[in-house]
């Protein structure tokens, strides 16, 4: 019995050593595991596009039976959620991803002592425009890899618009948008729809980042560095900002408060319950998912800003890799980016389940696989765009700012002029 319980006694012994070695094996640096029990590097990636979520877990699906020794992992944030304090909760938590997304030159700043170098990357040398890349890049050193060129405006439905008998070719002003929005309204129980705009009242990116934008690309020379730069804001053209706003909201569906992204575009704009809605072409997905008909018959045409019509025209996000994380963590992220943008069966995803307009060379662009992305592709390529100056924009200004004011006004709890008046006084304050 003594030579059983020994016996016993040994093996527990042994076995404890097992697993505190195979548990100290089993960890990497950053905030992933550079193995798993399979023996795979596991790459954690937090992603903030919500639009394509379910296209880019595909990808990643395909790029592991490419690559079995891989394994990724994907998280994304988004629909209402604050992207950039989910990355900074992550990071103070210690369990900060391995991919992230950063937005440009105050991200740059912000996370500079994380980012890993991606100079030598062809997903870098083969960007389109190397302009593209000085949001993310330092001393001759490139720090991110854009995710897509994207374009924003004003989407409507072919099929409503043609039944109103209103041509889109007539819409040159704001004064031609609000006489538009006018008549479809006062026929929309012909047409059988509720109204003839979405104002996601609720998403303040969408009032902050895209409508304000485009009314403060003169303020800035049309550059993003000068915005990055400026002490003070103009807001010159404030007035056509509240104008266009006005447009939006008195033909809304209401109220437009509790009106978010998902509500716009899913509920109401791809159930053809709308006519109009400002987005771009990252909605296309959403939109087809929903209803693939409509999704075939729909355009978009740029705001009107001075009787002038130029599509903004960007890159909404870059790809980053944290240098916190094991090397061979850091060489599996750069591997599957690498992928997706460089080799075959990756750029097939980008033009055909992302649906993005190709930021890269050697993409087939007569296979760009959807009509907003055409039509924008069609403005970038006469030169009729211009800057999102709201990658300029100070640390947390839409959200704590300018995005909560202008908010604050479409829903009525706020004048236009007071708006206004604060979205000025916080960015001095933030410059200082």
């Amino acid at each position: 019995m003594k030579f059983f319980q020994e016996s016993r006694n040994v093996f527990l012994v042994v076995l404890s050593i097992i697993f505190v070695l195979s548990a100290c094996g089993n960890t990497g640096s950053g905030g992933s595991q550079s193995s798993n029990k399979e023996g795979k590097v596991t790459v954690n990636i937090l992603q903030s596009k919500v639009e394509f979520k379910e296209q880019f877990e595909s990808a990643a699906e395909k790029f592991m039976k490419e690559n079995p020794d891989i394994n990724i992992e994907v998280e994304t944030i988004g629909g209402g959620n604050d992207y950039s304090q989910v990355l900074k909760s992550k990071i103070a938590s210690k369990s900060e991803p391995d991919i992230f997304n950063i937005n440009g030159k105050e991200d740059l700043d912000y996370h500079k002592d994380r980012l890993l170098e991606l100079t030598t990357m062809d997903s870098v040398k083969k960007v389109l425009d190397k302009n593209l890349l000085s949001p993310v890049s330092l001393d001759d050193k490139t720090y991110g890899v854009p995710m897509n060129q994207e374009g924003y405006g004003i989407i409507y439905n072919k099929e409503i618009f043609e039944k109103a008998n209103i041509d889109v070719e007539s819409i040159k002003s704001l004064d031609d948008l609000k006489k538009v929005a006018k008549e479809i309204d006062s026929q929309k129980e012909d047409l059988n729809i509720e109204a003839a705009f979405a104002l996601p009242g609720k998403e303040k990116w969408v009032l902050s980042d895209h409508a304000a934008s485009v009314f403060l690309t003169d303020d800035f020379d049309n550059t993003i560095e000068k915005a990055v730069q400026s002490k003070s804001l103009p807001f010159s053209k404030s007035d056509q900002l509240q104008k266009y706003l006005d447009i939006q909201k008195d033909f809304s569906k209401q109220p437009v408060g509790s009106i978010d992204y998902s509500q716009q575009v899913e509920e109401l704009f791809s159930t053809g319950k709308v006519a109009m809605i400002q987005q771009g072409n990252w909605a296309y997905p959403t939109i087809e998912s929903v209803n693939p008909e409509l999704a075939q018959n729909i355009g978009i045409f740029p705001i009107p800003v001075d009787n002038k019509m130029k599509m903004p025209v960007g890159v909404s996000t870059y790809w980053a890799v944290n240098n916190k994380s094991d090397e061979k963590v850091q060489e599996a992220s750069k591997k599957f980016i690498e992928w997706l943008y460089t080799e075959d069966e990756g750029k097939k995803v980008i033009l055909n389940e992302f649906k993005f307009i190709p930021v890269h060379k050697d993409y087939d662009t007569e296979k760009i696989a959807d009509p907003l992305s055409k039509e924008i592709y069609k403005y970038a390529e006469n030169g009729e765009t211009s800057q999102w100056i709201f990658k300029g924009y100070p640390t947390g200004y839409t959200n704590d700012s300018l995005g909560s004011f202008l908010q604050n006004y479409v829903i009525g709890e706020s004048t236009f002029d007071d708006a206004i008046s604060k979205a000025k006084k916080a960015w001095e304050s933030a410059r200082k």
